[in-house]
């Protein structure tokens, strides 16, 4: 399964970026799926629905199943986090798995980089980031395309991953 990151640090675009990536890759009639990394705790659960009640009462792993979708939660309870690998391995095959987060992960990645939120670029210390999209020009020894130039971007992608 082919594999490319979006990085960046907070408010830089990394979401949107990953919207109009994943649009634009199904437009052209490839099969994408994502993996989003939190740093925070996240619940795609509600508290007092019947899925919710079983992961509280203890349950390791409830999957919640419907006409238009189903979700397999994995509770932790204290072991540590999976790495990208071994999440990886439990997806569907498609053409491109994409990857919001993760930015200390080998896999390729492009930066999506605002000035505005004054961080500086990591792509200065990762040589796994090919490329930066960014919101203004900047001196870099990567390529730089607009930050909102989606085809450029997924035409570097594809590219680089020799599917284009």
């Amino acid at each position: 399964m082919n594999l490319y990151g979006v990085t960046g640090w907070k408010n830089a675009g990394k979401t949107g970026l990953m919207e109009r990536l994943v649009m634009e890759l199904v437009r052209r009639g490839l099969t994408v799926s994502t993996i989003k990394h939190a740093h925070h705790s996240v619940d795609v659960d509600q508290p007092g629905k019947d899925s919710h009640r079983h992961r509280q009462a203890g349950a390791d792993q409830v999957l919640l199943a419907s006409a238009n979708r189903w979700a397999l939660m994995t509770e932790l309870r204290g072991a540590p986090e999976p790495p990208l690998s071994d999440l990886l391995a439990r997806l569907d095959p498609v053409d491109l798995v994409l990857v919001e987060g993760y930015k200390r992960d080998t896999h390729p990645k492009v930066e999506a980089f605002r000035a505005a939120t004054g961080n500086p670029l990591i792509a200065a210390d990762d040589p796994t980031i090919r490329l930066i999209a960014s919101d203004t020009p900047l001196q870099t020894d990567r390529p730089v395309v607009d930050l909102d130039d989606t085809t450029a971007i997924v035409d570097f992608i594809l590219t680089d991953l020799g599917m284009a």
